[in-house]
């Protein structure tokens, strides 16, 4: 069975999923030729090692707090309500401090292929 991908002008619920993160999973939630949305869902100790994208990306922490780390920087620490704006090819990393849920959107100026949802070899 195909998942859903939102249409155009079609609302998408982005609120918090609170009592039901940790049953939750990751879910693009719109994918066009040119951008892919999706949610990341992270249980608290969960890590993603340095991985990079190839275009712009945005990511705004809806629930949770987690700590993110851009190439060999700082790390910084995004709360709800927080968002994160990176140049595509940046390197960065992240973990979850508390049960966390993303928005992830990322710009493909030309569409490659790959789903970052489920392919971390980026």
């Amino acid at each position: 069975m195909a998942l859903h991908h939102a249409t155009p002008g079609e609302i998408v619920n982005i609120r918090p999923l609170g009592k039901e993160l940790r049953d939750s999973k990751n879910a693009t939630l719109l994918r066009s030729e040119h951008l892919q949305v999706f949610r990341v869902v992270l249980i608290q100790g969960e890590e993603f090692s340095d991985h990079a994208v190839p275009g712009d990306i945005t990511v705004q922490c809806l629930e949770g707090l987690i700590d993110f780390r851009i190439g060999g920087g700082k790390v910084q620490r995004l709360a709800a309500g927080d968002l994160l704006y990176l140049n595509g090819g940046q390197p960065h990393a992240l973990k979850a401090l508390e049960d966390a849920s993303i928005l992830v959107t990322i710009y493909h100026p030309r569409h490659l292929g790959k789903d970052p949802v489920n392919d971390h070899s980026a």
